[in-house]
């Protein structure tokens, strides 16, 4: 029975030409901040001289933490916390894409913690206080600028941690679909799979009579397989990249989850790829998904599966149940590999099994247990090998 409570308090500025009203947003909370970004695309494309005049036009004093890395560091989160202590800043600010946003909110929470920065991943509930956190999106993927959650990764200790309390979430993020132009087509492919997968894993789930959900769900999928391919061909198709930008933040702000059972699976199995050998997380999703499918497919899940076929990739219902699951797993297969242009195997990206028994050990026992379907750790070595 669906019963939840449901609140987004970030407000949204969506479209061209939005950023100037980012600043009078900002200012009803402080008027000095953090600038977190990452590598130096938005200083190549402008929009970093644009951000730090509408600082200077709002009067809001700014330091900066640049480099933030792909699968953001928990360094990053140290340093950043640093300076905000150093400075006592009272905002921050994250212009980039999820990691940057993931860095940003972190830093926020670790800002008013004494302790390592660590120590606020692995136990949100140390979480007491967090800075009011701002985002300028320039990638469409992992649904960051309008949720509170956050990955960050400590490679010293191979660990990759979700997680995240609802202050973390943005009070206010700029989406406007044109600062995606730029992104390389290999991002665009592994933020349309993330903006998928996110969705998916809320998707294929337990709970009974959530209809609507599921339909709206099947829609952003939908989404994503209409406009993915579109803004691989035609980089600056604002209505692609706008349809995109908008069903990454949806996918992923609570709307579909909210009422479910909302245990994931793929996504701490593919955290554990990304722990042990930094990979675009994007990619080792897309790699998993389809296998991940095919190992869950049996007698209590074909008729999720039909759904799949039918409603998201249009297989015609005249046939038999299995026949149509398996068809829509070849046809995700065939989206992110040929239409998408992805790497399809784990060998591709130079990682062998080596590893495998050790990462599936380590996949937390609630997305496994709590799942879609109950797995093993020795199942997620079994999917990891058909992944080779």
């Amino acid at each position: 029975m669906l019963n939840f409570d449901y609140h987004i308090p970030t407000k949204i500025f969506f479209g061209k030409g939005q950023l100037a009203k980012l600043g009078p947003e900002m200012k009803k909370y402080g008027d000095s901040v953090l600038l977190v970004y990452g590598g130096g695309s938005i200083k190549r494309t402008g929009l970093y001289d644009q951000v730090v005049e509408m600082l200077r036009q709002n009067g809001i004093s700014w330091q900066e933490l640049p480099g933030v890395d792909p699968n953001p560091r928990v360094e990053s989160v140290r340093a950043g916390a640093a300076i905000c202590k150093e400075h006592s800043l009272q905002m921050v600010l994250a212009v980039g894409g999820g990691s940057s946003i993931d860095c940003a909110k972190y830093v926020a929470a670790a800002a008013h913690y004494d302790g390592d920065a660590w120590d606020l991943c692995i136990d949100k509930s140390k979480i007491k206080q967090v800075l009011p956190v701002f985002s300028v999106l320039t990638l469409s993927a992992t649904g960051s600028e309008m949720d509170c959650g956050g990955v960050i990764t400590n490679l010293a200790t191979y660990e990759k941690i979700g997680g995240g309390v609802a202050d973390q979430r943005p009070k206010a993020s700029v989406l406007d679909p044109s600062y995606t132009f730029t992104v390389p087509a290999s991002q665009t492919a592994a933020g349309t799979a993330d903006i998928m997968s996110h969705t998916m894993e809320t998707y294929f789930n337990r709970t009974p009579g959530t209809y609507f959900q599921d339909r709206v769900a099947e829609s952003i999928l939908k989404t994503c397989i209409h406009y993915g391919p579109i803004a691989l061909r035609e980089p600056e198709n604002y209505e692609a990249r706008a349809n995109l930008m908008w069903a990454s933040s949806w996918a992923i702000n609570g709307f579909l989850s909210d009422g479910k059972a909302n245990v994931w699976t793929v996504h701490p199995i593919e955290h554990e790829l990304s722990a042990f050998y930094d990979i675009t997380h994007g990619v080792g999703l897309a790699i998993l998904t389809p296998r991940w499918m095919r190992h869950v497919l049996n007698e209590d899940t074909v008729s999720k599966f039909v759904d799949f076929g039918v409603n998201v990739w249009g297989i015609s219902a005249d046939q038999a149940p299995y026949d149509i699951a398996n068809q829509a797993i070849e046809r995700t297969e065939a989206f992110f590999f040929e239409e998408m242009k992805m790497p399809s195997t784990l060998t591709q990206l130079g990682i062998g099994d080596e590893n495998f028994e050790r990462m599936a050990k380590k996949v937390r026992k609630t997305a496994l247990e709590d799942g879609f379907v109950k797995l093993t750790w020795q199942d997620v070595v079994e999917i990891y090998k058909a992944c080779l």
